[in-house]
C-alpha cells in the first residue's frame, strides 16, 4: 500500500479521510482564501486531511463561450496566495506537457484531466516533475485500464500517485459511478479518490453547458467513502447557481460542514473494519 506524502499530509486508503475541495474555477485571490480557508476549518474541525483545489483553465468547456478562467500566471498567484495564507497543500489541473515544471514550481498536486488520461506526453512531463501526479480515470475507461495509466508515471521514477475515479459515460449526457472501480483501482497499492461531484455531472447536458445533479453528490460521496479510500474530492461554492462552471453538480459552501461531520463518521467505521477485495 502506497503512502504518499503531501506536505504534512500522509495520503493513503488506510489513513483518515483526504478532502480535496474547491471551486470549480479559481474567481480571485480573494475569493478562494474564502473558500480555502472556510474548508480548513471545517476539515481541522471534523479531522479530515485538506487539500484546496481550483483550476485556473477549463479547457474543455462544452461551449466556445464558456469561461475557461483567469489564465496559468494570474491562477497560479491565487494558488500561492492559499498556500501563503491558509497553509494547506493546492491541486490544480494540467493541460499540456509544457505546463508542467511552471505549475509543479507551485502546486503540491498536478491533476492530469480524465479527457487527457492516455495522453503520454502530458503524463511523462507531469510524472518528470516529481510533484503528486492526480490522475482521473477517463469516462472511456474500465478501472481494470488504470494500471496502464499507473505505468507512465512510474517509468519517470515518480511514485507519488492518486487514483480519482469520476464516472463513465453511460448514454448520451449522461454518467454513472460503478462503486467497484474504487476497490478495483486500489488493487494498484495507490490511493483512492472519489470525485463526488464530477460523477453526478450530465456533460452537455444543457446544451451549450453541461448540466447536473448536485443533490446527489453527498449520496456518491457517503458510498465511496464507505468502502475505505483514500480521499474525496468536492467541488464548492458559496453560491452554486451563479459559479462561472460546473454550478449545477456543486455543494453549496454552507452545507459543507455537515457533509464532511457525516464522511468522518463514515470514513472511521470503514477504516475500523476494512474491506479487502
Amino acid at each position: 500500500m502506497h503512502n504518499v506524502q503531501i506536505g504534512d499530509l500522509s495520503v493513503s486508503n488506510d489513513n483518515p479521510l483526504l478532502v480535496i475541495a474547491g471551486p470549480c474555477q479559481l474567481e480571485g485571490i480573494e475569493h478562494a482564501q474564502m473558500i480555502a480557508g472556510k474548508m480548513a476549518e471545517i476539515c481541522a474541525a471534523h479531522g479530515a486531511q485538506f487539500i484546496f483545489k481550483g483550476s485556473y483553465d477549463k479547457a474543455n468547456r462544452t461551449s466556445l463561450s464558456g469561461k475557461r478562467g483567469l489564465g496559468m500566471d494570474e491562477g497560479l498567484k491565487v494558488m500561492q496566495s492559499v498556500k501563503d495564507s491558509i497553509g494547506c497543500p493546492v491541486l490544480t489541473d494540467i493541460h499540456s506537457p509544457e505546463q508542467c515544471t511552471t505549475v509543479a514550481a507551485v502546486c503540491d498536486v498536478m491533476q492530469i484531466p480524465a479527457f487527457l488520461c492516455r495522453q503520454t506526453d502530458l503524463l511523462l512531463a507531469a510524472g518528470e516533475t516529481g510533484a503528486v501526479i492526480n490522475i482521473k480515470k477517463g469516462q472511456f475507461l474500465a478501472p481494470w485500464d488504470m494500471p496502464n495509466v499507473v505505468s507512465k508515471i512510474e517509468s519517470t521514477g515518480n511514485k507519488r500517485i492518486l487514483l480519482t475515479e469520476r464516472g463513465s459515460s453511460f448514454g448520451y449526457n449522461t454518467l454513472v459511478a460503478d462503486m467497484r472501480s474504487l476497490p478495483i483501482m486500489a488493487r494498484t497499492g495507490y490511493p483512492v479518490v472519489m470525485d463526488a461531484t464530477h460523477s453526478v455531472q450530465q456533460p452537455g447536458g444543457m446544451g451549450g453547458s453541461s448540466g447536473g445533479q448536485r443533490e446527489f453528490a453527498p449520496v456518491m460521496a457517503r458510498a465511496a467513502v464507505s468502502l475505505g479510500i483514500a480521499a474525496v474530492f468536492i467541488e464548492t461554492h458559496e453560491d452554486p447557481d451563479n459559479a462561472p462552471s460546473d454550478g449545477p453538480n456543486m455543494i453549496s459552501l454552507d452545507q459543507m460542514d455537515g457533509v464532511i461531520k457525516s464522511l468522518m463518521a463514515f470514513d472511521a467505521l470503514a477504516k475500523a473494519d476494512p474491506l479487502r477485495v
